[in-house]
């Protein structure tokens, strides 16, 4: 029995009638349709035309691009809609990942490594203002993962720590900074990411922990937040063998399922042992995670009848479409779990005032997208920086270097993948150069082989470029070597680390003995298990102009160091204190 007027949906008298009304309003091919969350692969009215007109989803998420087009497209989306659309983003750093043009404040570490609360909130608020002003609803955050995990790389920039305590205080902050926009919130991934080193994109991954120790730590995170008022949770492919025994004694390890089917998850331990209310999502449905589990025409009606309320992304929207209504009409969906999920659906929809809103205002007008990376913004992003750059170690006192001590410095850049931020993997390089410059250091990039050959340079190889580099020149022609890593992505690998540009890559800091070194990372916390022998390290937390402004401040000690860090930098390894 699903209950509008208590805790998370807290509806009126007006706001229950208005969901009961729709709910008989709808036809069964429309109420199928509410199940769904769409992601939008065009920006075209034709594409918005035939997804609504044919499949009547509940939600939709968007591709990125700039404000005005992300805004324009919403906005048409409402317009054509029969009941309003859940509209979500991703904000999971502020507006960035959300539209091309938003702000990147922080990730969820860096709004962790600081001694109070007060970056979480800013992150919440940014991202949640940002969002709103494109027409967005409803945000994929805050993530409530524990990042037990050192070696975890799909949550080790986005989770805020590796405590249930730290994660509980940062949360609340994030979600109460959000919340100032109007948008409900979905908290992320359901049972509890960061125990596997493995990324649910590609396979299913499992959360190991006994049922007492998961209680005490991501259950106690779950407890607290849904007492706090987050409206719904969205639920990871991950699955948790020992939950599962608890709740189901005797079942065989080949029926032990992603928490997205998992009924003994979802319905005995989220709903009544939790006594969550909300509304549950499943997390993206082409993930492999799911996926490996079992058949398509299965697992689409299989993740509702679990206990997931809505289903997100189409992967073939004419069969995911088919098969979620034929497992309806099969009895694989119950029609109490239909109306279950239906009323949780349209009950959160009404509990951010959609309903109160007419049509041609739920998406505010243009003058609001001034607001999305705002000096105001800005300002937030370069103090939240100031904050949260941290000194890892500097064990043979390299810091501070200035232009007077250490004038010539050897700049390295290391990058990984695109990420879902639509940020550039190596744009960070330019920045630190130009920084650095204006800090009045003489910088010398270094090339690797292939950006050389790339160039037009023939004859270049691997061992060239050492011989080129490594020899008794290098510290007669620089003072000082500082490396920036923008290691990010996810999705395409299992765990994400270094990768040198070639064999026995000449950017490998074989010149911490040469020169003072520094290393930053601007993403993973994770690099001192490949480089260890880096006597210098700080955590910049993001590729960020903002950020990179900050750290280099901090390197010429204009900046004192106020960032906090967890174990897990060391990488449970020994060498990487020294």
């Amino acid at each position: 029995m699903v209950d509008l007027t208590a805790h998370p949906f807290h509806l009126d008298a007006d706001g229950v009638a208005w969901v009961e009304d729709t709910l008989a309003s709808l036809s069964l091919e429309e109420k199928i349709g509410q199940l769904f969350i769409n992601l939008n692969t065009s920006f075209e009215p034709a594409y918005l035309d035939h997804v609504i007109d044919n499949f009547h989803v509940g939600g939709m998420r968007y591709m990125g691009a700039a404000s005005g087009t992300v805004q324009d497209h919403i906005r048409y989306a409402q317009s054509r809609s029969k009941v309003p659309l859940l509209v979500a983003s991703n904000p999971e750093m502020g507006g960035a990942g959300s539209i091309n043009d938003g702000t990147l404040v922080t990730t969820h570490l860096g709004a962790g490594s600081y001694s109070d609360a007060s970056i979480a909130r800013d992150l919440g608020y940014v991202g949640g203002r940002e969002t709103a002003a494109l027409g967005c609803n409803w945000a994929f955050a805050p993530i409530v993962d524990i990042h037990y995990n050192w070696r975890n790389t799909v949550i080790g920039t986005r989770s805020f720590g590796n405590t249930a305590d730290v994660v509980i205080e940062r949360a609340k902050a994030y979600f109460d900074g959000l919340s100032e926009s109007g948008s409900a919130a979905a908290m992320k991934h359901f049972p509890g990411d960061g125990m596997d080193e493995r990324d649910q994109h590609v396979v299913t991954t499992y959360n190991t922990l006994g049922y007492d120790e998961w209680s005490a730590t991501f259950g106690r995170v779950y407890r607290e937040l849904i007492d706090h008022g987050v409206q719904s949770i969205m639920v990871g492919h991950i699955g948790a063998p020992e939950l599962s025994r608890h709740f189901r004694p005797g079942i065989a390890d080949a029926d032990i399922l992603p928490a997205t089917l998992a009924p003994e998850l979802l319905q005995d331990l989220l709903r009544s042992e939790l006594g969550f209310n909300g509304l549950i999502l499943t997390d993206a449905s082409a993930m492999i995670g799911m996926t490996q589990a079992m058949k398509r025409r299965d697992l689409v009606p299989a993740a509702i009848a679990a206990g997931c309320d809505m289903f997100l992304f189409f992967r073939n929207a004419d069969e995911d479409f088919r098969y979620m209504l034929e497992g309806y009409r099969s009895g694989v969906i119950t029609e109490t779990r239909l109306q279950d999920a239906l009323l949780r659906i349209l009950g959160l929809k009404a509990s951010i005032g959609l309903h109160k809103v007419a049509r041609n205002k739920l998406v505010p007008g243009r003058e609001a997208l001034q607001v999305i990376g705002s000096d105001k913004h800005r300002a937030i992003a370069a103090s939240v920086a100031d904050k949260n750059v941290t000194l890892i170690k500097d064990t043979q006192n390299n810091l501070p270097l200035s232009p007077q001590t250490h004038k010539r410095i050897r700049l390295y850049g290391i990058s990984g993948q695109a990420d879902f931020t639509g940020t550039d993997p190596s744009g960070f390089v330019d920045i630190a150069r130009q920084e650095l410059e204006n800090a009045g250091f003489e910088v010398h990039v270094f090339r690797d082989a292939l950006q050389r050959k790339a160039d037009g340079e023939e004859g270049v190889y691997f061992h060239t470029v050492m011989a080129d580099e490594a020899n008794e020149q290098y510290a007669e022609k620089y003072d000082a070597a500082i490396i920036f890593a923008n290691v990010t992505g996810f999705a395409q690998e299992a765990t994400v680390r270094i990768h040198w540009s070639t064999p026995m890559a000449a950017e490998i800091p074989w010149y911490v003995t040469e020169i003072p070194t520094v290393f930053v990372s601007l993403a993973q916390p994770n690099h001192l298990i490949d480089v260890p022998m880096v006597k210098t390290v700080i955590h910049s937390y993001a590729p960020s102009l903002e950020a990179i402004a900050a750290t280099v401040a901090k390197i010429t000690g204009e900046s004192e160091f106020t960032g906090t860090f967890n174990e897990n930098v060391w990488c449970d390894t020994f060498g990487t204190r020294l």
